[in-house]
């Protein structure tokens, strides 16, 4: 992946944006593509999203079950670790609240961990997933996400740098103590609030 860390400037788009452009990042109107690893098959007879870990009762849903359950629309800005941020888009999906409902989560759990194709993980305090634009989408201003994207499934969790939005993902461990997900394991930091530039673990 190429890494744009360095810009000098700002543009008059980017001026205009004031404080909906976090420190450190420049605006773009294009959808750059970053992942580790290769672009995963969908099989959909035999796709699956699990939610396991410290709930009651864990549950399996088929492609089908997931995608019949309510879906919503919201417009947000994106911002990316590497420095941009995309403003403006409309993302359609199953809300996250939504998907919680189907379980009952105990009392101890704290962080969920999100599981996604290629064993990627990334790791989210309950706090920064319990909102109500935080969805599992599917659709970007009225188009389905392309592949490289993470479709046909790709968690959406606007407040935070775009890592922690797992692409291609296949489902939930509630757990009680926090424990870092991939690129938390190469050092980014732990949660990655973009306003507070959360890059890395030593900040």
């Amino acid at each position: 992946m190429a890494f744009n860390f360095f810009r000098r400037g700002r543009s008059a788009t980017e001026d205009a944006l004031g404080e909906r452009l976090p420190p450190g990042q420049y605006a773009t109107e294009k959808w750059p593509v970053l992942h580790y690893g290769a672009v995963p098959k969908f099989d959909q007879a035999s796709w699956d999203f699990r939610i396991s870990g410290l709930v009651e009762e864990p549950v399996r849903l088929t492609y089908d079950e997931f995608m019949a359950l309510p879906r919503k629309t919201v417009t947000r800005d994106v911002h990316c670790v590497t420095r941009w941020s995309m403003f403006d888009s409309e993302w359609e999906g199953v809300p996250f609240l939504e998907a919680v409902k189907l379980v009952k989560v105990q009392p101890e759990a704290q962080v969920v961990i999100v599981h996604a194709e290629n064993n990627y993980t990334t790791n989210l305090p309950l706090p920064d997933v319990m909102r109500d634009d935080v969805l599992f989408v599917y659709r970007r201003n009225g188009e389905d996400i392309a592949r490289e994207h993470g479709w046909p499934l790709r968690l959406f969790v606007p407040h935070l740098y775009f890592w922690k939005s797992a692409k291609w993902v296949r489902g939930l461990e509630f757990v009680a103590q926090d424990r870092p997900g991939f690129w938390e394991g190469y050092g980014y930091h732990m949660r990655g609030d973009p306003w507070n530039e959360e890059r890395y673990d030593w900040q």
